[in-house]
């Protein structure tokens, strides 16, 4: 049975946001792509599951197939589209759900923070005609400079530890959700950056030491919106954590998804320093209509 419960008025604002994502892309030479729903193996990482599909998998995420197109040659891409979770429903999930990659080449996490930047003021612009948007009560501005807060820092002063220095998995993810994100500023936007080196899945890591993954996180008004990298290029490291990745899932009896092989000689073959953001669509429209819930701006959900 369906459970969307959108109204006209919010099924009109994502529609002018998709509209001025796109707007973006094209004006800045990135080309739009479309890469398979239904996928052989999965991105592999260890607390995401993949929904079967007639003996492969609905895809998690497009970035395997759109870092194989960077890799031919093209340096600017987005895509625009549904993926898929097994398991995951609340106020902010969706077995499906609408998400927005992009990739450019030549730079790294952080200059795609100015990027992100650039894209969200050109939505609220085009959508809401202001460069500010209101979020259970309170004004954020997004063109003030972003807070930005190291992992490190965040958890030393809200959890009492390092997990940089010191990691521990099972640990970092329950004080993400119970002690960090719930004392994350939420009258701005936060970049929560630099994770810990076992976190890194596709993320090029430092060399300092300890070394950090280049990777960050976008929260808007206490809601994680985006996810951002400096790609990982090594195909024998790539190979090495979907190994690990692989036997971890296998302890926790989790779905053997297998190897990518054609991704990673897309990376033997040569993958150019690049980043990519991955961006939660029906969450950006739920910050720009206040909404509390993704049912209400989605359509259709099941």
């Amino acid at each position: 049975m369906s459970r969307g419960q959108s109204a006209p008025g919010v099924l009109d604002a994502r529609s002018r946001v998709l509209q001025a994502i796109r707007g973006y892309f094209t004006s800045n030479s990135y080309i739009e792509v479309e890469t398979p729903l239904r996928v052989p193996a999965p991105a592999l990482e260890l607390h995401i599951d993949a929904v079967p599909c007639g003996g492969a998998f609905l895809r998690t995420s497009p970035e395997l197939y759109m870092k194989r197109l960077l890799a031919r040659g093209l340096d600017r891409i987005f895509e625009m589209g549904p993926c898929f979770r097994d398991g995951e429903r609340g106020r902010l999930h969706e077995p499906e759900y609408t998400m927005l990659e992009w990739y450019q080449t030549g730079i790294d996490y952080n200059a795609m923070i100015n990027v992100t930047q650039s894209l969200l003021l050109r939505i609220l612009q085009e959508v809401l005609g202001r460069h500010w948007l209101e979020r259970c009560g309170r004004r954020i501005e997004l063109d003030a400079p972003w807070h930005q807060i190291t992992v490190s820092d965040a958890f030393t002063q809200f959890a009492g530890w390092d997990p940089v220095r010191d990691f521990d998995e099972d640990r970092f993810d329950l004080d993400l959700v119970e002690k960090v994100e719930p004392r994350l500023p939420v009258d701005r936007l936060v970049v929560l950056r630099d994770f810990p080196a076992p976190l890194a899945a596709l993320a090029k890591c430092s060399d300092e030491m300890p070394p950090m993954a280049e990777r960050w996180e976008l929260y808007i008004g206490g809601i994680e919106l985006a996810n951002a990298y400096t790609e990982l290029t090594d195909a024998e490291e790539q190979r090495k954590r979907f190994e690990a990745c692989r036997e971890k899932r296998t302890v926790l009896n989790k779905p053997d998804y297998g190897i990518d092989e054609e991704f990673l000689s897309a990376l033997t073959e040569g993958l150019p320093e690049c980043a990519g953001v991955a961006l939660g669509v029906d969450r950006l429209v739920m910050l720009l209509t206040d909404a509390a819930h993704i049912e209400q701006v989605r359509a259709f959900c099941y």
